[in-house]
């Protein structure tokens, strides 16, 4: 905040064991990283005593050091990656967004040498590449052939799982008694992983579509699978 930017009073003093104005205002640390600014203490940029961090705040000697018109430290890295670097310091532990890459962060681990974060990246890199897949989703299509008196018995018989997709008006009519009924091309679907086995009882396999219309209602001798979509 700017109150934290701004000069300490000359009156600062030890008041009951605390102290206050200039000393406190030390612990305070601004830093800009490639524009962006932080502001943090210097105790969380010194949880790893060997870190480029808290050796930046030490002042090392063997550091060259560089300050902004702000008084803030300066630092060419990205800012995006730095918040889960910094993140880290202030708690201890690792919070990736997922809009970010695991390999971004280890680099700026590596960069700023702080060792146990260099762990835990890697381990957290290693539990992602050696996870098991998860099982591809196919899309299971019947298509069948029913009398528009059956379309409503049709949707409320199927069987769990299945759902309505399309109709098709194919436009042929015939005559049943006194009235005449158009015939429908009724798409359905139905969902499965790709690593379905043949041991699935009826009522489980992808291609089992259970219908208790009657005979008007028929399906076609021919199915097809398409891959979900992504």
């Amino acid at each position: 905040s700017s109150n934290m930017a701004s000069s300490p009073r000359t009156d600062d003093h030890i008041v009951n064991g605390e102290v206050s104005g200039t000393a406190r205002s030390r612990e305070w640390i601004r830093l800009n990283v490639g524009g962006t600014y932080f502001l943090t203490t210097r105790t969380t940029l010194c949880r790893d005593p060997n870190s480029f961090l808290c050796r930046l705040v030490q002042e090392d000697p063997e550091l060259n050091t560089d300050m902004d018109e702000t008084g803030a430290y300066l630092i060419d890295r990205d800012p995006t990656y730095f918040g889960p670097v910094l993140n880290y310091l202030r708690h201890g532990k690792l919070v990736v967004n997922k809009d970010l890459a695991e390999e971004g962060i280890l680099e700026e681990a590596e960069f700023y040498n702080i060792t146990e974060l260099i762990r835990l990246v890697k381990e957290r890199i290693s539990q992602r590449d050696n996870r098991p897949p998860k099982a591809g989703k196919k899309h299971m299509y019947r298509v069948l052939q029913c009398h528009e008196n059956e379309l409503t018995q049709l949707v409320s018989t199927m069987s769990d799982g299945w759902k309505f997709e399309q109709l098709i008006n194919i436009g042929s009519q015939y005559s049943y008694g006194s009235e005449d009924h158009t015939e429908f091309l009724c798409v359905v679907s139905r969902e499965y992983s790709s690593s379905s086995g043949s041991n699935q009882c009826s009522t489980d396999r992808p291609d089992h579509l259970d219908l208790h219309s009657s005979k008007d209602c028929r399906k076609l001798n021919f199915m097809y699978n398409l891959p979900a979509s992504p």
